[in-house]
């Protein structure tokens, strides 16, 4: 493969998320090929290298350096070589860094050429009965509450994928049992490893387990989008402004039967809920 490179590209790799074997042929042969490696920390890449017995120069890039970094290797580019772009596991710019490279490669008009592999939300995703194909990915959740409970309630009607840390997952599952005690979550941890583990039930059935069980490494999470009817949720929000605002019971069903045509009934039943 050695003679195909492109001259002054950008290859991006997707490398293994735990189990070596999951590479693929052709990520073994570009980086065996390029003419320098970046990587998000090279002593995490110079294993996986050493194991397949690939000796090309490696070079930190990293999101604290992308700024400081970019800049030369596209100079590098320009000169002819080639590049590979790696991060610890997995693909590239998902959740981790390299954005900074690839928008300056697209204004310097330098070839971006995806190399595909393994990626932790999409292994995820593919052991996980969800309702319809659709799902958003949001990378890692806020650190803070009150951001986390926005994120979550602004995508209830989302099949909702994201990242998280084993220090905060115990209290984002918390959380989702709060505002929704109803929810269906999925969790997987470790994937590919020796210690995989992929969980869905009911919130407080995942919180009760993980009581008792380890609940470390990398994790990727799915909250399940929300079964209620949509419009008797547009409703209710309705509601619930409302009544905040100090309107009784009979202003807010004479209200919203002017604007919004809304059955009376209905009204009641989400203002006295």
């Amino acid at each position: 493969m050695g003679n195909s490179l492109i001259k002054g590209a950008i290859y991006v790799v997707a490398t293994p998320i735990g189990n070596f074997d999951d590479i693929t042929l052709r990520a073994i042969e570009t980086l065996k090929s390029v003419d320098l490696i970046a990587a998000e920390d090279t002593r995490t890449t110079s294993v996986l290298l050493e194991h397949f017995g690939i000796e090309t120069k490696l070079s930190s890039y990293h999101k604290f350096s992308e700024c400081e970094k970019t800049n030369s290797l596209i100079e590098f580019l320009k000169e002819g070589n080639n590049l590979a772009l790696v991060s610890d596991a997995g693909t590239p710019l998902i959740s981790d860094p390299g954005g900074v490279l690839i928008k300056s490669a697209i204004e310097n008009n330098i070839k971006i050429i995806p190399i595909g592999g393994i990626s932790a939300v999409i292994t995820f995703l593919s052991t996980i009965s969800k309702d319809g194909e659709d799902f958003k990915f949001i990378g890692f959740l806020p650190k803070i509450k009150n951001q986390i409970e926005k994120v979550l309630e602004d995508n209830k009607f989302e099949n909702l994928v994201f990242y998280e840390s084993p220090k905060r997952i115990k209290e984002t599952i918390d959380i989702i049992e709060k505002l929704n005690p109803n929810a269906i979550f999925s969790i997987g941890r470790e994937l590919t490893k020796k210690f995989e583990e992929i969980k869905t039930g009911n919130i407080s059935e995942i919180k009760k387990y993980y009581e008792t069980n380890t609940l470390k490494g990398e994790i990727v999470c799915m909250v399940h989008k929300s079964k209620e009817n949509k419009e008797d949720e547009k409703i209710k929000q309705k509601v619930k402004l409302l009544k905040e605002e100090g309107f009784s019971l009979k202003d807010t069903v004479k209200i919203l039967n002017i604007t919004d045509s809304i059955n009376k009934n209905k009204i009641k039943e989400f203002f006295i809920d």
